[in-house]
């Protein structure tokens, strides 16, 4: 057996910044050449503290969904997946056993050479009919003076591209440093010209600051005042959201340092986890706000409280997938990063085979299953909010500063919202959903969320009610 991962940043407020990691997961998923395909978030669930104990299989792939190497890829993946490594990772990636299972960690997706031909496919989209006669090439980074190796990437695609006369002239601008994205009129001299931005996905840069920095007006704008005559600028959307990353990411884990095509076992803890939750399934389970019924060889998800109504009344949903977007927000379309929230909304139903139910489980509770079972076999650990506190940096490194008043402060206000049970801050939680009692789900460390509001609970800008963080 062979698990994949792919890690992307998420967030608690913006639904949508997870949505590139799902597709790229549905994509391979859709090749059979992993058992399993699993993403995980900084920001989202399953947690990168939690992603691990999610997987089925002893041998494990970690890629990090992200553009370039930086201070999550090197800092935060690394220290919350418990990899021991700080720092820039060799070109092979790392290698490490952790409970049993070995865990591949490799340089992000956007690193890699091959997205120079993604780049490249990009730029054609946005001028079919491009050749090296007179069109020149800008690769527009973001760029930053806080780590070196964020503009390293758009260089070395520059140099490969116009290594490969597919362009009169290849150019990288930045947004954020030197040689700037404005300065385009001065170096360009083709008077035809295709921008492709190296970014992860679409946002305000994208559709904002890039278009307002160089002047366009939509996907093609013709300048006529330009110094060396009238210039055609094709602006391409962003190499992030190419259907060939998926190409790039099996490139990598294929190239992952010790990587096996024999592959690992079946995990016997996951299994044994999943094995008794079936057997729950099978006799009909409530779980948090969920109901489980068996009807023959499938099974049907609900609210726990639209019990008795009738199906046709509800939105039935037949995928695993449909089952994670229609509960990833709740009844008044808020984003829920925190799925075990009591604001699991109403109105639907989910139909699953045997085969789909693990899936659908897990996208409506992710890793709740295993962390349930741990605790009911009394072989969960907990990680006390002292210790998470201290393994904070960057901003978050002032929570561990945060007095006690001010954690129960933020516990008032966030966990009171949640069904799990806080094992971290020594509460007791003597039985499980494993023994029938549908809320009681531990928690074994305080979530990222809980993290960001302890952040502005120290400094002092927390309202009542929540504070929304991206």
């Amino acid at each position: 057996m062979r698990s994949l991962v792919l890690i992307g940043h998420g967030s608690h407020l913006n639904g949508e910044s997870a949505g590139a990691v799902y597709r790229y997961a549905e994509l391979i998923r859709e090749r059979g050449l992993y058992d399993e395909v699993v993403e995980g978030y900084w920001k989202e669930e399953p947690s990168l503290r939690q992603v691990l104990k999610t997987t089925r299989s002893t041998d494990v792939t970690v890629i990090p969904m992200f553009i370039s190497e930086g201070y999550f890829t090197e800092t935060v993946i690394p220290r919350e997946l418990g990899l021991g490594h700080q720092g820039p990772v060799p070109g092979e990636g790392i290698a490490r056993v952790l409970g049993g299972r070995t865990v591949r960690y490799t340089l992000p997706y956007g690193v890699h050479p091959s997205m120079s031909e993604v780049i490249l496919a990009r730029a054609h989209e946005a001028l079919p009919d491009l050749n090296p006669g007179d069109t020149a090439l800008i690769v527009l980074g973001h760029g930053t003076t806080r780590n070196e190796n964020s503009n390293r990437v758009i260089y070395q695609n520059a140099d490969r591209l116009r290594e490969s006369g597919h362009f009169a002239e290849v150019h990288a601008l930045f947004l954020d440093e030197d040689p700037r994205v404005g300065t385009w009129p001065e170096v360009v001299r083709s008077p035809r010209v295709v921008v492709v931005p190296f970014f992860a996905s679409e946002g305000w840069h994208t559709l904002e600051t890039i278009p307002e920095d160089m002047g366009l007006t939509g996907e093609v704008t013709v300048f006529e005042d330009h110094p060396s005559g009238s210039q055609t600028v094709y602006y391409a959307r962003p190499v992030g959201t190419h259907a060939l990353v998926a190409e790039v990411v099996l490139h990598l884990a294929e190239e992952a340092r010790g990587a096996s095509e024999r592959g690992g076992d079946e995990d016997r803890t996951h299994a044994e986890a999943w094995h008794a939750f079936m057997a729950l399934a099978q006799e009909g389970v409530r779980l948090g706000e969920a109901l489980i019924t068996p009807h023959g060889s499938l099974y049907e998800i609900r609210h726990a409280l639209d019990e008795g109504r009738p199906s046709d009344a509800l939105t039935t949903v037949v995928t695993p997938e449909g089952l994670r977007d229609l509960t990833r927000q709740d009844e008044g379309g808020r984003h829920r990063p925190v799925h075990t929230f009591r604001n699991l909304p109403r109105g639907w139903r989910a139909v699953l085979s045997v085969t789909d139910l693990p899936q659908g489980v897990h996208n409506l509770y992710p890793a709740v299953v295993e962390e349930g079972y741990a605790h009911h076999c009394h072989s969960l650990r907990a990680t006390p909010w002292p210790t998470t506190a201290r393994r904070q940096t960057g901003i978050y490194a002032k929570v561990s500063r945060a007095t006690p008043e001010q954690v129960e402060a933020v516990a008032k206000d966030v966990c009171s919202r949640c069904l799990k049970t806080r094992l971290w801050a020594g509460e007791k939680l003597p039985r499980t959903f494993f023994t029938r009692v549908p809320g009681a789900i531990p928690c074994p460390e305080a979530c990222t969320y809980f993290i960001a509001e302890a952040r502005e609970e120290v400094s002092g800008k927390r309202s009542q009610g929540g504070h929304d963080h991206g």
